[in-house]
């Protein structure tokens, strides 16, 4: 293998960034950004611990969902899940985070690079309740840099074109992962019985 192992090695191989490219990073939410996230169900978040190991969480929740206090400052609510919270404990421990929204049909996205905190109470946790549910916690993430990605991933994956996707059938079911992964003693459609049924029952 050939290994890059320094940013001059890396600009060899991809070149300099175009002057535009760099101008698109601002550091506030403007109108657009704000119509974006307020039409987004879905996106993920990263964080990293202190030793640099990474992780990735989806987050869904009806679009417009998602809080933007100002030009600076957005909230996500915290839903119900499996409660390893390994976005929070890294938050916790590393405030870095970042953000990337998306927008069904949209082949471009939102990316968000900002300082996160976990909060348990504000006069806003009354706008984030969904289905009656009002949420335990919420990150704040103070925005740094947001930029628009180009539609050349979408375009690549054809992620929005339904005639792509692989057949569902084709790929096992949660239940039968699980039960290989971690041999437990039920058969793969008891567990998904009882995953999808808690999945339906503890979405708030």
């Amino acid at each position: 293998m050939a290994i890059i192992d320094s940013h001059e090695a890396l600009r060899e191989v991809i070149g300099e960034v175009a002057e535009r490219t760099q101008k698109k990073v601002i550091d506030r939410i403007d109108k657009h950004a704000r119509n974006l996230i307020a039409h987004s169900p879905f996106v993920l978040l990263a964080t990293s611990a202190p030793d640099g190991s990474c992780d990735v969480s989806p987050r869904g929740d009806p679009a417009g969902s998602v809080l933007v206090l100002d030009e600076r400052t957005l909230v996500l609510a915290d839903r119900p899940g499996n409660k390893l919270v390994d976005s929070f404990r890294n938050i916790v421990d590393n405030p870095h985070a970042g953000l990337l929204f998306l927008v069904p049909g949209m082949n471009e996205t939102l990316r968000v690079n900002g300082r996160a905190k976990l909060v348990s109470d504000a006069p806003f946790f009354d706008d984030l309740v969904v289905r009656g549910k009002r949420p335990k916690l919420a990150v704040v993430v103070e925005v740094e840099e947001l930029y628009m990605h180009c539609a050349k991933a979408f375009l690549r994956s054809s992620l929005w074109q339904p005639e792509t996707w692989p057949e569902r059938s084709a790929l096992p079911s949660l239940g039968t992962i699980l039960r290989d992964q971690i041999s437990l003693p039920i058969s793969a459609a008891d567990l998904d019985a009882e995953l999808n049924e808690r999945a339906l029952n503890q979405q708030y």
